[in-house]
């Protein structure tokens, strides 16, 4: 039987796709540090994280708001240099322009009893503005622009200057790679002072961090739950590897 071309294409095409995510698959440098099924192995406050058809999902509503941003931590250890891959997907129950999440890393736990968290994130925003971007929650806020490539010193002051590189990705670009209320790809890749984050294959930030009074170089790794109106944030496919 002759197959039409087109066919015979797509199966092509279709075949290089599933070796790949199989070569990504058997990789034995990535473990998976959720089991898809509850939330062993991950802590935080009570009544606002939860499983839900496989993904860990928090959320909050009009009847069980937070008074503070809150965290799910993760109790496998500190990470240093790693890479992260996951997928997550911000609804915005009520106010899009509230809806804000984030993935902590190299960060550290300053409230047990209530999961706050401080430092590095990657953060999510659901309007764009912000998103992809790198943010240090409780220290030195916003640090740059999606999209840019910043180098991060110790001024002569004592406080942090950050200095612009250059754009790698235009910030419209950058911002655009996000797609609302679906399901996105979020790569963070940390080696020594360089700290690198791609959203949907597009870099959205190239950071060196030489900073020597307030950079991280291990800490926790955790995913924000923001306060303010309703929403929920999920998380899947997380998968973790450790760099030399």
């Amino acid at each position: 039987m002759n197959t039409p071309r087109s066919y015979r294409l797509l199966s092509l095409l279709g075949l290089v796709a599933a070796l790949s995510v199989s070569a990504f698959a058997a990789d034995p440098g990535f473990k998976s540090i959720f089991n898809g099924r509850d939330l062993n192995g991950w802590a935080g406050l009570p009544g606002f994280w939860s499983v839900r058809d496989g993904m860990i999902t928090g959320q909050t509503t009009a009847e069980n708001m937070l008074k503070a941003n809150t965290f799910l931590v993760w109790q496998g250890g500190e990470v240093a240099n790693f890479e992260l891959r996951l997928s997550f997907r911000l609804l915005a129950d009520n106010n899009e322009a509230k809806a804000n999440s984030g993935i902590q890393f190299r960060s550290k736990v300053l409230d047990a009893a209530t999961f706050v968290v401080g430092g590095y994130q990657a953060d999510i925003d659901f309007t764009r503005p912000y998103v992809g971007m790198l943010y240090e929650e409780k220290g030195r806020g916003i640090m740059m622009k999606p999209g840019e490539k910043i180098r991060i010193v110790t001024g002569a002051d004592g406080k942090h200057a950050v200095e612009i590189l250059g754009t790698p990705t235009a910030p419209a670009v950058a911002t655009a790679a996000y797609k609302k209320s679906e399901w996105n790809e979020f790569v963070i890749i940390a080696e020594g002072e360089h700290v690198r984050q791609y959203l949907n294959g597009t870099l959205t930030a190239d950071v060196l961090d030489l900073d020597a009074v307030r950079a991280s170089k291990a800490g926790v790794l955790a995913f924000q739950l923001h306060v303010g109106p309703p929403m929920t944030i999920q998380y899947k496919d997380i998968q973790l590897k450790t760099l030399p």
